[in-house]
């Protein structure tokens, strides 16, 4: 970051998003126009293959190089006991998956997607949101650009999702300083009242400790985000900047792009939505920032399954859209 605010080179690029390229879309849904099938007839695929045009700037679009890229964060707020466990799973997690034994480990391998796991400086929690605020601006913007790093190889599809013990708190506390709300709304049932009302509590305090701050998007993220939902910001602009096309999935992935949103409506238009928790906050919250979840699984798993998931799907308009387009010219 060159300027004397750490955020403002986060707000001139926020400020200047490449446009998507609109004729490549029109030329996908031109392709299945003349396709040998009922009009319409393959329903949100046609939509998802002329969207991935429309950020790849290829048509018939391709997915050669998809990634799932999760990041793994810690946060203060665990210390009031939001969450049962301890905050070593995050660890565990994070070694869970390098031996290839997660869930999004399958989905990888069924889809054929690369992964790549980001440790978020695990021994050096966020602060406790209900009384300081998570990160620096300069940390956070560092982490935002740190998490820029993910499209760095040249993946053409990202699939996000997050690691973190307790960062379902986390989100919940982001997404009601965002959009509103009681935090009960956001924090949803969890494995006992008591760590319910616990979380709930936890929010109740970081939001009225936080006041008037948090009505600025990045001062939020900063506030009572973490290291993971920052970077997956970061990580989200970053693909906007290099024309490619991104999967939200999770609560952690949900709450980062609604940031971006609130600092520009248009900031997600490169993305689509794996899925939101059957909560009726997220469900609302997403309609109001234009996002119509693919899946419907009932997963509430943030470490990247539904982004995994719904790139199934993606490759798969890719291939309906180039293999159409082939049968097309072939008559």
């Amino acid at each position: 970051m060159n300027s004397a605010l750490p955020f403002d080179d986060i707000r001139d690029l926020l400020a200047n998003l490449p446009q998507a390229d609109a004729q490549a879309a029109a030329r996908v849904r031109t392709l299945f126009d003349k396709a040998e099938k009922p009009h319409g007839s393959l329903g949100r695929i046609e939509e998802v293959a002329a969207w991935l045009a429309a950020w790849s700037g290829r048509a018939p679009p391709f997915v050669r190089r998809p990634l799932v890229a999760l990041f793994a964060g810690n946060h203060g707020v665990m210390r009031n006991g939001i969450v049962p466990g301890e905050m070593s799973s995050t660890a565990r997690a994070v070694e869970l998956c390098a031996a290839g034994g997660a869930a999004i480990n399958q989905i990888c391998i069924a889809h054929d997607l690369g992964l790549k796991v980001f440790d978020l400086a695990l021994d050096i929690p966020t602060g406790d949101i209900t009384r300081e605020a998570a990160l620096s601006e300069r940390d956070c913007a560092a982490t935002m650009a740190f998490g820029m790093e993910a499209v760095a190889d040249g993946t053409d599809l990202l699939c996000l999702g997050a690691l973190g013990a307790g960062n379902a708190t986390v989100a919940a506390a982001l997404l009601a300083a965002l959009f509103g709300g009681r935090s009960a709304d956001w924090v949803g049932a969890s494995e006992d009242d008591a760590t319910t009302a616990r979380r709930a509590e936890a929010v109740d305090a970081a939001l009225a400790f936080h006041g008037n701050h948090l009505k600025e998007p990045l001062e939020a993220l900063r506030r009572v985000g973490g290291r993971e939902f920052a970077a997956i910001a970061g990580a989200i602009l970053a693909a906007r900047t290099q024309k490619v096309p991104v999967l939200i999935g999770g609560r952690v992935a949900f709450a980062a792009a609604a940031v971006l949103h609130a600092a520009n409506p248009a900031a997600l238009d490169h993305c689509l939505l794996a899925g939101v928790p059957a909560l009726a906050a997220y469900r609302q919250a997403a309609a109001r920032i234009g996002l119509n979840p693919l899946l419907d699984l009932g997963i509430d798993h943030d470490e990247g399954v539904g982004a995994g998931l719904a790139a199934g799907i993606v490759k798969a308009a890719a291939l309906c859209s180039s293999g159409m387009a082939a049968a097309v010219r072939e008559h």
